[in-house]
């Protein structure tokens, strides 16, 4: 169980309040549905998916994620030894149904989302009162991308979802690059950008437990369960990563962050970093943290 303790402040003192499971799952599938790109990052498909196989099914939730990834999400109302096998049994009927799923997501989104589905990234969440450790370390033996999620109800007005464990089936680790010894210059230009941005995986990675990647061709995607920043190629003299920070809140520094928000651009976030040299990585070092807490 989740060792988390919420209280309601007042003038006259603080009250506990106290965690509680839903009532009945539907509760937990049909709150999570109605908000899902806002507490999971993904945009919702399909609820009851009857799936077309001789031992046949239904997937609670069917979803596209901001990196284009299908994702299922599979509901337990408490905890429950049999939601992660479950979930990997439909996730064997998608990777065999990929025309099923295209046709959907062209019906709810359109042509041009369907041709830039991330097959090679599907994904799992399964949402539960509470998850064994036994369930954390099952999900680790798989080479499939599964995050485990407890929710709790606390009162009438609050809900809370906690990461468990997540694991990326198929991560793509950044290039390694030899880093070169204080005072030794770099090997032109573009040595020093891939140096930087060996630096810049190495940072995000280390905010905290849970960060995986998702590589797609124009960027990769750091996330915990939705993405917190996104880092594209490096140019000639910088690198742009994308942070899920709202650009209101920031004092934009010209050169170094800048508001995107409407503007086009591959990743998804609405604050642009330019990052020229390490200092500009350690200058960044409070907005990644923001970004990061924020997913």
């Amino acid at each position: 169980m989740s060792g988390l303790k919420l209280f309601h402040t007042t003038n006259s003192g603080v009250t506990e309040v106290a965690p509680r499971l839903a009532a009945v799952e539907a509760d937990v599938q049909d709150l999570v549905e109605a908000h899902m790109e806002t507490m999971l990052g993904v945009t919702f498909l399909a609820s009851e998916y009857v799936i077309d196989c001789v031992d046949g099914g239904r997937i609670d939730s069917l979803g596209l994620d901001e990196n284009g990834a299908p994702v299922i999400v599979e509901y337990k109302r408490g905890t429950d030894a049999g939601v992660i096998n479950q979930g990997l049994y439909y996730m064997a009927w998608l990777t065999n149904h990929k025309d099923a799923f295209r046709n959907l997501v062209r019906d709810r989104l359109g042509v041009t989302a369907a041709s830039q589905i991330l097959w090679s990234a599907p994904r799992l969440i399964c949402v539960a009162g509470d998850f064994t450790r036994y369930d954390a370390h099952a999900v680790r033996e798989h080479r499939r991308s599964i995050d485990l999620v407890r929710y709790r109800y606390f009162g009438s007005d609050h809900f809370g979802l906690e990461t468990v464990a997540s694991v990326t089936g198929h991560s793509a680790p950044a290039k390694r690059v030899r880093r070169r010894a204080a005072g030794v210059p770099a090997r032109g230009q573009d040595g020093a950008m891939a140096e930087l941005a060996q630096a810049v995986d190495e940072v995000l990675v280390g905010l905290g437990d849970g960060v995986t990647r998702v590589q797609r061709k124009q960027y990769r995607a750091y996330r915990r369960l939705r993405n917190f920043a996104s880092v594209c190629p490096p140019q000639q003299t910088k690198i742009l990563v994308y942070l899920k920070a709202d650009p209101n809140e920031v004092d934009l520094v010209p050169g170094f962050t800048r508001d995107v928000t409407g503007l086009g651009h591959h990743g998804t976030g609405d604050l642009e970093l330019q990052l020229r040299t390490e200092r500009d990585l350690e200058r960044a070092g409070d907005l990644l943290r923001l970004s990061y807490a924020a997913a």
